[in-house]
């Protein structure tokens, strides 16, 4: 362990000089390419438009599908309303419960699930403000852009207009099936979650300068799931041009560690490669597929295909993703974009309690900065180590996965994700956790406007240069595991790029 430069000053004045809060003021309703929608003035001044659909509901002939086109609508919808969360199991009895689904206000769940919600404070229709484009976490199998840890009313007071969305999950949202990559056109199945995310950013490129945002200034972020989402896209061909810059919070192409990625051959044929390697290839002997035909899939209730399948998570399905991304980002063939990269403190206390896994983690991040910056890209490289307050008697996870949300949102009062136990009573209470929520959200919507988090009287953050250098702290916590810890997992990379490349020629 070794010390670090601090990067935060918990005092009342970083709170004044962060960036100014506007009053929305843009005509409602407001237009977009497929109807009018009008929706509602929050306390602070900004507008929110919730449940505005992005895609037709992908349900019946369309399950699995590529998202179509939404039905236009005549006359005004009111978008005051989160629409209904993608399909994901409930988990009443977990601490944290599922806070997509298990609060007493969540919306519904459904297949028809397409939906996206807005918050701007945009004073007119071009006031070109910068926009931010969240991608939740969730291992793949929960979440919703309707969260109230993501709740987007204090970022866009900050001058950004925030959108959230849902995307397919599970089995809904990571399927693939032999059927389904010969009616694809494209020779290519799974990843129905990073298709309804290209259609979410397709939307704001049409719609987005209507609510005061600009389609040409979009920085995309998520966390975990969210974040390898972010790595995945990053790496894509399909999506250039959608966003100029990326924010990715514990979690990059390879997941949450260091392995291949899933070829869409063993996605297809789940049974046949079980115990084998990723890259293995299936016997010519074996049946042609482990699943029923797709018809029959089909027809199957929501229940039914909750039950008896199993998402993939993000795969090689061959067009969103043609190859494993670390070849990709190896030939420096991933898309220039500026990035924000980082982990927490104590990652590892909700994930078995391996420091290993922590340091893989806070490795992975490394590299996302290494390779952006290898493309003459700039990265910002963080390491969050702040403790949330807990309550008298519950268990203390520190600075774990998923506990630095509630400061990118500034939504300290909300209920917390999976699996960040922390007090929303006690940080939304301490006036060091509200000045720590401003300053990590600050960052970010400075990054979000000019590609740097830097501004006013925030602690400098370095541009990313040698990865032999600490991170940027993030929390009063100013030691982290030194470049000897994280220069281990560099020859085991190596033998693992090697391989990849070896059997791609």
């Amino acid at each position: 362990m070794r010390k670090t430069r601090i990067a935060v000053v918990i005092s009342l004045a970083i709170a004044a000089l962060s960036p100014v809060r506007t009053l929305a003021a843009i005509s409602d309703p407001v237009k977009t390419k497929d109807g009018k929608v009008s929706g509602v003035t929050l306390g602070s001044g900004v507008r929110a438009f919730k449940g505005i659909p992005f895609a037709a509901p992908p349900v019946g002939d369309l399950r699995w599908k590529e998202p179509q086109p939404p039905a236009r609508w005549e006359g005004v919808r009111k978008a005051d309303t989160f629409g209904n969360v993608c399909v994901q199991p409930n988990a009443p009895k977990r601490v944290p419960n599922n806070v997509a689904v298990d609060l007493p206000d969540s919306p519904k769940q459904s297949e028809d699930c397409l939906y996206l919600n807005v918050w701007t404070s945009a004073k007119r229709a071009d006031a070109r403000q910068p926009v931010m484009f969240w991608i939740y976490g969730g291992a793949y199998t929960e979440g919703a852009g309707s969260s109230p840890h993501n709740d987007g009313e204090a970022l866009a007071g900050k001058g950004v207009v925030l959108v959230t969305f849902n995307y397919r999950l599970g089995p809904f949202g990571f399927f693939s099936h032999p059927e389904l990559t010969r009616e694809s056109g494209r020779n290519a199945s799974g990843n129905q979650a990073l298709m309804d995310t290209i259609a979410a950013l397709r939307w704001v490129q049409g719609n987005i300068a209507a609510f005061g945002g600009d389609p040409n200034n979009v920085t995309i972020f998520g966390q975990s799931a969210g974040a390898a989402m972010v790595g995945g896209l990053v790496g894509s061909p399909v999506v250039k041009g959608l966003f100029q810059r990326a924010i990715a919070q514990s979690g990059q192409w390879m997941g949450l560690g260091m392995a291949p990625m899933v070829p869409l051959a063993r996605a297809e044929h789940p049974q046949r490669f079980r115990g084998g390697p990723p890259g293995a290839q299936a016997k010519a002997e074996e049946p042609p597929t482990d699943f029923p035909p797709l018809a029959e899939l089909r027809g199957r209730s929501t229940e039914e295909i909750s039950k008896t399948l199993r998402g993939s998570g993000m795969i090689i399905d061959g067009w969103i993703v043609p190859q494993d991304l670390s070849i990709t980002y190896a030939q420096g063939k991933q898309n220039p974009v500026d990035v924000i990269v980082g982990s927490n403190k104590d990652e590892h206390l909700a994930m078995g309690g391996n420091v290993a896994f922590r340091d893989t983690l806070m490795w992975d991040m490394r590299l996302f900065a290494e390779r952006q910056t290898a493309i003459g890209k700039h990265a910002y490289w963080y390491f969050f180590t702040h403790e949330p307050p807990v309550e008298p008697g519950a268990r203390d996870l520190k600075a774990t996965h998923a506990a630095e949300i509630p400061y990118v949102f500034e939504t300290l009062s909300a209920p917390r994700s999976i699996p960040d136990t922390s007090s929303p009573r006690l940080a939304a209470a301490s006036q060091k956790d509200r000045d720590m929520a401003d300053m990590v959200s600050s960052y970010w919507v400075n990054f979000a406007k000019t590609g740097d988090p830097n501004g006013g009287k925030l602690p400098a953050w370095p541009v990313f240069k040698d990865p032999n250098q600490p991170p940027h702290i993030l929390g009063e916590i100013t030691e982290c595991p030194n470049a000897d810890v994280l220069n281990a997992y560099d020859e085991r990379y190596k033998r693992m790029l090697a391989t990849l490349t070896s059997a791609q020629k």
